[in-house]
């Protein structure tokens, strides 16, 4: 992809960020899952962390070395005509500069939008605020000197790590660091782990961008996240788990009968086939 390609797609993806018109994010950990996921339809793909790790086998939490994640972008960027978001955990990287740098290897490997973390890496503790803000700045200035506008969203892991009490209990803090990040440089807020309904609906009128929330069981549908405004969901690491759980119960059902009838699939060889056959 050139570059004028991708600073249309990155245009493209900033634009499908508005709650009138919710944002549905499948996150993919390979080529061929974000090949398959931009083939169903989707206007815009994300990664997993943790599903990309784990394919090249790794655990999550940044134990992946950065080039391999580097690799893993460019190769789904290479398949896909979709804007592609990653997921780059706290940055790869203990302070600023090495944030920038991991943002702009990310740039050019594809990428037009980001996700950063504020908390240490793999869910530790949250970081202070204005190390926090700092961090997205630098990934601001290193999406701007790359000339690509990215849309960076901004996680914010307090209802992740702050367990214990109520969930409107952590909305002060939560909508503090909040707006830090958009005036560091975030596009989008990201408040992992709140699913309290009253909430989430108490923060996205308080938060002026758009808000991602992660889908799963006991979440609202699209239809009433859509109501109360949020912008953006995406799945995290749920579709790779159920792709786990699916091998992993056909698989234990073939060595336990001997039968191979848990083998059986609506999606087939040529299905996967087609999925690359004019690239």
């Amino acid at each position: 992809m050139d570059a004028s390609q991708q600073v249309a797609r990155a245009k493209l993806f900033r634009q499908m960020h508005d709650p009138g018109k919710i944002l549905l994010l499948p996150n993919a950990w390979d080529a061929g899952t974000a090949r398959l996921f931009e083939e169903r339809g989707f206007a815009a793909v994300a990664t997993t962390s943790g599903g990309m790790a784990w394919s090249l086998g790794y655990a999550d939490g940044e134990h992946m070395p950065l080039a391999q994640v580097v690799d893993a972008i460019a190769r789904i960027t290479r398949v896909c005509s979709v804007p592609i978001t990653v997921d780059m955990e706290t940055g790869y990287g203990e302070f600023p500069q090495a944030i920038a740098m991991s943002v702009q290897a990310a740039i050019a490997a594809g990428a037009v939008g980001i996700n950063l973390e504020d908390g240490m890496p793999g869910h530790g503790p949250l970081r202070a605020l204005d190390d926090a803000a700092q961090r997205i700045a630098a990934a601001r200035l290193a999406a701007t000197a790359s000339g690509v506008p990215i849309v960076i969203n901004a996680r914010v892991d307090v209802w992740m790590h702050e367990t214990g009490s109520s969930a409107n209990t952590h909305l002060p803090e939560a909508l503090q660091r909040a707006r830090a990040y958009l005036a560091a440089g975030a596009d989008c807020i990201f408040p992992i782990a709140l699913t309290d309904h009253d909430t989430l609906q108490a923060f996205v009128r308080a938060v002026d961008a758009p808000v991602n929330v992660a889908a799963g069981p006991g979440m609202p549908d699209l239809r009433e996240l859509a109501r109360i405004g949020v912008a953006r969901v995406s799945t995290a690491t749920r579709l790779t788990t159920l792709a786990f759980a699916a091998i992993d119960k056909a698989a234990m059902q073939m060595r336990a009968s001997g039968s191979f009838d848990s083998l059986a699939a609506d999606f087939t060889y040529a299905d996967a086939q087609a999925l690359f056959a004019s690239r």
